[in-house]
């Protein structure tokens, strides 16, 4: 049908804006406050549908009234305005139409635009549960399995052959003996499951802003491994001098006025995730984000010797994001980082593990995440 392909189209010319400005996309905090259930408004300003504006009859204007062939219209150039205190301009307005994009579709665009490879689980061992499919038809089962298309059929079949089946008056009405059920088979399957471990400096230079920075991209960090996995647990971790666990809102709402260690937030993480999550059958991705000030170097070398012995060998990735802070300089963490574990040019595994980021703006978002998740692990 004609409406069909002139929707498909739509929907084509949608996606192609919304691929042109995804990384605009991708750093807009606000579109996931709109967020419900799988779908997100998104706004598409250079997109105008055409609409019909009626007036009153008799009134005149273009196409009506006095007027011959090759008379120009508004000759003086005002928009068609009478001369009075009247303060109408005569430029169009701009238009905004939201459409309704799916988060799978939203995140599928995501990966494609910033080339993305597909996650990779590690480990062989998986959580097996018992899953349930449809094997057949059966003539018992419970209510709540019941074929009425084919307790119908075979309803009409009987009457058919019994002869009492009346065109004229065609009531089919099943018995018993004409009830069908779909019948169910176990099936063992096999579960990849994965644990989201954020960690956070609430110390007071991580304002509004950073938090919006971490935020949004904790959002597509969620909702691009969700798509690879069967269950995405997610932990929340606030640090200051010392570390503790949270909800959601806490995560993003606590402030501290205190220093910053980092140490604590790693120890914590690492409890974490020797008491729950077995490596074998967790695919693990711990994701820190301060503003790079810490108390010193003996902070920072015990988070390093976190990282090196027990971290790194669990998780499939580690992921530091540095935000710049209320601080006119810029925090010496991520640099440390760097030049401890050498992640640049080595294959050891820090280097396949760590990943390291600056978040200072939106428009560092994209940038971010595509560092992040390049690993395909």
């Amino acid at each position: 049908m004609r409406i069909e392909r002139d929707a498909q189209r739509f929907r084509q010319i949608v996606k192609g804006i919304i691929r042109n400005n995804l990384k605009e996309y991708i750093g807009n905090g606000d579109l996931f406050g709109r967020q419900g259930g799988k779908e997100i408004k998104i706004p598409l300003p250079h997109i105008e549908l055409p609409r019909f504006r009626f007036g009153e009859r008799e009134q005149g204007g273009v196409g009506q009234g006095d007027g011959d062939i090759g008379d120009l219209i508004d000759q003086d150039g005002d928009g068609g305005r009478q001369d009075g205190d009247q303060s109408a301009g005569n430029q169009p307005g701009e238009h905004q139409l939201e459409v309704d994009v799916s988060l799978d579709d939203l995140v599928d665009l995501f990966g494609e635009e910033l080339g993305l490879p597909n996650i990779e689980p590690k480990g062989e061992d998986k959580i097996i549960s018992d899953k349930y499919k449809v094997k057949g038809i059966s003539r018992v089962g419970p209510q709540t399995r019941r074929s009425f298309a084919r307790g119908y059929r075979r309803a009409l079949q009987r009457q058919l052959g019994e002869g009492s089946y009346d065109p004229t008056n065609p009531r089919v009405i099943p018995i018993k003996e004409d009830m069908r059920y779909r019948a169910l088979e176990k099936v063992p399957t096999p579960q990849t499951n994965a644990v989201l471990i954020y960690m956070i400096d609430v110390s007071g230079s991580m304002g509004e802003q950073e938090k919006e920075l971490v935020r949004t991209t904790a959002f597509w960090l969620s909702a691009w491994l969700q798509r690879f996995y069967h269950g995405v647990e997610e932990r929340y971790l606030i640090h200051d001098t010392e570390a503790r666990e949270v909800d959601r809102d806490a995560f993003f709402q606590t402030s501290s006025s205190g220093g910053t260690a980092f140490a604590p937030a790693y120890e914590l993480c690492w409890e974490i995730i020797s008491q729950e999550y077995p490596p074998q059958v967790y695919n693990i991705y711990p994701f820190h984000f301060s503003d790079g000030d810490n108390m010193g170097r003996e902070d920072t070398a015990a988070s390093f010797e976190l990282l090196e012995k027990h971290l790194l060998p669990a998780v499939n990735m580690f992921g530091y994001g540095q935000c710049r802070g209320s601080g006119k300089d810029e925090g010496h963490y991520l640099h440390d980082l760097k030049k401890f574990f050498k992640l640049e040019g080595t294959s050891a595994l820090a280097s396949a593990k760590i990943r390291a980021a600056k978040l200072y703006q939106r428009d560092d978002i994209a940038d971010a995440l595509q560092h992040f998740l390049m690993t395909g692990k």
